[in-house]
């Protein structure tokens, strides 16, 4: 019998559009013979069902049900293609943990944790995990220049601490342009972490589970013709993307030992992709994200299927594993 799938897309963040172009993928890929997919568009102001004629069906919130034709559905296992929050900071996985429905992405303290890049770093600070240099801010602080470039130094980055897609990221060259960047960072989150600008190879990571195995895929190298890896230079074709990545095999032993132990010793499960910097051969983590875009042009997917995992298997791999 064939299970109902509920994949979950949209969200409350500024990367809803991006949500729904990887969650129209996963419907588009996964096995129809195995599965009944539903579309399960998230917004503030409503949860619903988006058919294939696009007529929008109303959720019921108390057991996230749909009913069609009087016919009331629930769902076998839900799949999470939602970017930011809702989907990716915790809230979603504790609610349906309540409901016991079953879903692909990890556990809702693991999504909360990685989610906030300032706790991340804290909590992996004492595994010796690598990063940048960092300063913490909060809306309503005392903004202290000179304190900030004495830390972290010029260039550095100033980010949203809760968002992803590069939204409210800056780089900063001069110190007089810092206020802008954190006013910028600050319509994404009230909370911002301003970073030392690290100076090597970028290079993502993806870590799943796959077959009942932790599994790391081959990294991809980013070049940006921007300044950074900004939101033109992931979305609108501004940048290189190279996949496996051109890296020693010392340094590549390296992220993947080390992209392998941050997904094991925090219990992540699911789909994640890892961010670092080389300076030398050793890997800086800069962020995890836990549901990373799903497009065919997407990092994971092209790691994937640089490693011999089509997007059918890499889909319906997420959903056994969550079933099982």
């Amino acid at each position: 019998m064939k299970k109902n799938i509920a994949i979950i897309m949209g969200g409350y963040s500024s990367e809803h559009h991006i949500s729904i172009k990887s969650g129209n993928v996963v419907h588009k890929y996964l096995d129809t013979n195995k599965y009944n997919a539903y579309r399960i568009i998230i917004t503030k102001e409503n949860w619903y069902y988006l058919d294939n004629t696009d007529e929008r069906h109303t959720l019921d919130k108390s057991d996230f049900s749909i009913t069609i034709d009087g016919k009331k559905i629930l769902f076998d296992c839900v799949f999470n293609a939602i970017h930011g929050t809702p989907g990716e900071d915790g809230l979603m996985q504790a609610y349906f943990e309540l409901l016991g429905i079953p879903q692909t992405s990890c556990n809702h303290y693991e999504a909360a944790l990685t989610f906030n890049k300032r706790d991340l770093l804290s909590a992996l600070k004492p595994y010796g995990i690598p990063s940048a240099t960092s300063f913490f801010v909060n809306k309503g602080q005392t903004i202290d220049e000179n304190a900030i470039v004495e830390k972290v130094g010029l260039p550095c980055f100033v980010k949203a601490n809760r968002a992803g897609s590069s939204y409210g990221v800056s780089k900063v060259h001069k110190k007089e342009d810092l206020n802008q960047a954190i006013a910028n960072a600050f319509k994404e989150d009230h909370q911002i972490i301003i970073e030392s600008f690290l100076d090597g190879t970028e290079v993502s990571v993806g870590v799943i589970t796959y077959n009942k195995k932790v599994t790391v895929l081959p990294a991809t190298e980013i070049i940006s013709e921007n300044d950074f890896f900004d939101f033109e230079a992931k979305y609108m074709g501004k940048s290189q993307e190279i996949t496996p990545a051109r890296i020693s095999e010392k340094q590549e032993k390296n992220v993947r030992q080390l992209a392998e132990f941050i997904y094991t010793t925090l219990g992540l499960k699911g789909y994640t992709r890892s961010e670092f910097i080389f300076i030398g051969d050793v890997p800086h983590l800069l962020e995890i994200n836990t549901t990373p875009g799903l497009t065919e042009e997407s990092l994971l997917p092209q790691q994937a299927k640089t490693a011999g995992i089509s997007l059918e298997s890499l889909f319906d791999s997420a959903i056994v594993e969550a079933l099982r």
